[in-house]
């Protein structure tokens, strides 16, 4: 199969990827661990810099009280977490902080709010701190739940570059995960966003007691859009206690290594980010990742309710791979 794969793609005309099978992505999935990373690593160094990763920060402007039932979620009003709800920032905050992480290194800024889908009165005060933030000279990025199509318009003319929302697992097991919200919906909200011009950021969330075909087709969903993601993010759960994930199995690092590979090879040009659950990564696996073709992180001790390596923990990393910010 991935003879025939190979064959297709040296075929293809450079401007439009190969199609992606579930056969084909899990034949190259399973290659050996060292070809695997040879193939990520190679493809990655045809469209980025090897030794540069870009520094992006979240910041969560609205708290709790969400009322999806996203298994993972600590922020769900169905799981007793103990997180208390919270009003929306105000954009003088949201700004204040977003010069902090600036200073720091930061090139990209981004905000979520624990929302199905925002309100009217929300998007415009959404509209009023995506200018702001904009005008620090940063690349923003949003994540606010479901977006109708005027709602992803009203975004997109205020200059927001991209707009995430994950996917999370495949189609197949994303049922045991979420009940409030179908896959179906995740994808119409992916296809406002791509119609209001703006870049979209989709990735999922590795350990959920999925197996290794959900992880695949996973990424064969993401390839398979009209337009790939240009921004991939790839999370470790990290178990949270009081939602009905808290006791799922560590996935280990090998295979969590091996999706960020895949993920570069299916999706050549897109950033890999390397997201939520690193701070239970040694620097060995998180090198490992870098190798197979991440190439941007989330800086900052806290990302939305759970921990973030300290920011001197990244830099010592850095300074042993010799990698720099980009």
């Amino acid at each position: 199969m991935l003879e025939v794969w190979n064959e297709a793609a040296s075929m293809a005309q450079p401007a439009k990827p190969p199609t992606w099978t579930s056969e084909a992505a899990w034949s190259v999935y399973r290659l050996p661990f060292n070809d695997l990373l040879f193939r990520a690593q190679s493809v990655h160094r045809q469209h980025f810099d090897p030794n540069r990763v870009q520094l992006s920060r979240l910041l969560n402007i609205k708290t709790g009280g969400c009322p999806e039932d996203c298994g993972y979620c600590s922020q769900s009003s169905h799981h007793s977490t103990g997180l208390a709800a919270s009003k929306l920032m105000d954009v003088e905050h949201i700004t204040a902080e977003a010069r902090k992480a600036k200073a720091g290194g930061a090139t990209r800024y981004c905000m979520g709010a624990a929302w199905r889908n925002p309100k009217p009165r929300d998007i415009d005060a959404i509209v009023e701190i995506v200018g702001a933030v904009k005008a620090l000279g940063l690349e923003t990025c949003m994540t606010l739940g479901m977006l109708d199509r005027d709602q992803s318009d009203r975004l997109s003319a205020a200059g927001l570059d991209y707009y995430n929302h994950n996917i999370d697992t495949s189609e197949r097991y994303y049922p045991k995960v979420i009940s409030t919200r179908s896959f179906a919906d995740r994808l119409q909200t992916l296809d406002n966003v791509r119609q209001s011009g703006m870049k979209v950021c989709c990735g999922g969330i590795l350990g959920m007691g999925e197996d290794e075909t959900d992880r695949v087709d996973m990424l064969v969903t993401l390839a398979g859009l009209p337009e790939p993601p240009e921004s991939v993010p790839i999370n470790m759960l990290i178990p949270i206690p009081g939602t009905p994930l808290a006791q799922s199995a560590p996935i280990g690092p090998i295979e969590f290594v091996r999706i960020v590979a895949l993920a570069r090879i299916m999706m050549p040009t897109s950033f890999v980010r390397l997201s939520a659950g690193r701070s239970a990564m040694t620097d060995e696996m998180q090198a490992l990742c870098f190798l197979a073709g991440a190439n941007s992180i989330f800086v900052g001790d806290t990302l939305l309710t759970a921990a973030n390596p300290e920011d001197e923990a990244d830099r010592k990393l850095f300074r042993r791979l010799g990698l720099q910010a980009l």
